[in-house]
């Protein structure tokens, strides 16, 4: 009875750190008005603290924040002024919200220790240390 209910509170954590991440804003251009594109990136199927269910949120991640930034999947609008680091926001905006140390490695994989402190990324101690 207790187990169960700890994995209960288990998943529920997760699920509340997924829908706190699982919104992406870019913003795009329409007609000279700023619009804020934002994508829901599901974590459906994926156990976030296994490295292959991180890396495939994390590539989720990737492709929401690209379309947020570029046309967000409309003809009408369009990219960001500054596309990249549009991407890099969205990107590391999403990591800080879903607060996952597993994910928080994925992204180390590709960026600086500076880069995520620059983003508000917490950064574990041990991680760090590597």
């Amino acid at each position: 009875m207790y187990t169960k209910t700890a994995v209960l509170r288990a998943r529920s954590v997760l699920g509340a750190a997924a829908v706190a991440c699982t919104l992406f804003a870019g913003n795009v251009a329409a007609e000279d008005r700023t619009v804020t594109v934002a994508i829901h990136v599901s974590t459906r199927g994926l156990d976030l603290s296994q490295p292959a269910g991180a890396h495939e949120f994390y590539t989720r991640l990737q492709r929401a924040a690209r379309v947020a930034c570029t046309d967000g999947n409309r003809v009408d609008l369009a990219p960001a002024p500054d596309p990249e680091g549009c991407y890099e926001k969205a990107l590391g905006d999403a990591i800080r919200s879903a607060n996952v140390p597993r994910l928080t490695q994925v992204y180390l994989e590709t960026h600086t220790l500076r880069q995520a402190a620059a983003r508000g990324i917490d950064v574990p101690a041990q991680m760090a240390a590597k």
